[in-house]
């Protein structure tokens, strides 16, 4: 069995810069490819933000998150970005033209040995697997938000991906301190988005009825449920450009007029006026101190 030491995360975006610091933690060397070196600087201040979460959350010493930032290279040229990688792990836009054209480029650059992942949380790693150049080299590799706590890796392979990379990524997911979850056949949205998504589209829905505003349908599911979280709490951590994203892909494969309303309002409401989750300081909150976070909002 292959033996992974050489991790290149492709997109360094919310997710893509917590993969990052994730493997590099657990003693992995890390090259962050990404487009340009404005996106490579976020990635560089996002990534020295989860130091102090790793010391808080983790109980990591100041000499655990500096050597685990100490393993982490950062390129904006693919081939110098993969020259040595045993695994791509690639978390880039959910948009099927970029991921086709990035795995079209990836498969003639990167080594022979090289696996290839990908974080979708959507897209079938079937609709990818002959632009990589290596369908038996490449599955799907899943994280939660908050990877370093959420620490689920869903494996999933499609009808080509050879057994014996899917229980090597297993064994990988392990080994960055995830709980491996294998998916035998392919599923639109693995397990975790399976829930999650219909979750997050019927609060979206509400919403764009006018039913009811983003407090009260949190409120709802919260004290209902008992959930720390509501859809839109969550909404803002996953991010509302990926959430747009999704439902305006959804709108424009099934022409469903109520999934073009949604999509409609996230970009006039909430992307076209910066308010992008809670990475940006607002979404369908504002940060730091959030409604939903105060004592007295579920009375």
């Amino acid at each position: 069995m292959m033996e992974f030491k050489n991790v290149t995360v492709a997109g360094s975006g919310v997710l893509g810069s917590q993969i990052a610091y994730q493997t590099a933690f657990k003693g992995f060397n890390v090259s962050v490819y990404d487009i340009n070196d404005e996106a490579l600087n976020k990635a560089k201040e996002r990534i020295t933000k989860l130091k102090e979460v790793y010391k808080a959350d983790m109980s990591a010493t100041d000499a655990d998150v500096d050597s685990a930032f100490g393993r982490i290279s950062f390129n904006s040229d693919l081939a110098k970005a993969v020259e040595n990688a045993d695994l791509v792990i690639e978390a880039i836009p959910e948009v099927v033209s970029i991921k086709t054209d990035f795995y079209e480029k990836l498969g003639q650059v990167a080594p022979e040995k090289t696996v290839f992942a990908t974080n979708s949380s959507t897209l079938l790693p079937s609709q990818f697997a002959e632009a990589t150049g290596r369908p038996a080299k490449f599955l799907a590799l899943h994280f939660a938000n908050e990877i370093w706590k959420n620490n689920t890796a869903e494996v999933m392979k499609h009808p080509g991906t050879d057994e014996s990379v899917f229980n090597e990524v297993i064994e990988f997911a392990k080994a960055i301190g995830m709980v491996a979850l294998p998916l035998h056949k392919e599923q639109p949205g693995y397990i975790l988005n399976s829930l999650l998504v219909p979750f997050l589209d019927a609060g979206q829905t509400l919403l764009a009825r006018e039913i009811a505003d983003v407090e009260t349908i949190d409120k709802t599911w919260m004290i209902g449920t008992g959930a720390p979280l509501g859809p839109f709490a969550i909404l803002d951590v996953v991010g509302v450009t990926t959430a747009y994203n999704i439902v305006s892909a959804k709108a424009q494969a099934t022409g469903n007029p109520e999934a073009q309303k949604v999509a409609d309002l996230l970009k006039e409401e909430y992307i076209d006026k910066g308010k992008l989750g809670r990475e940006t300081g607002e979404g369908f909150y504002k940060y730091p101190n959030p409604a939903f976070a105060q004592p007295d909002f579920l009375k």
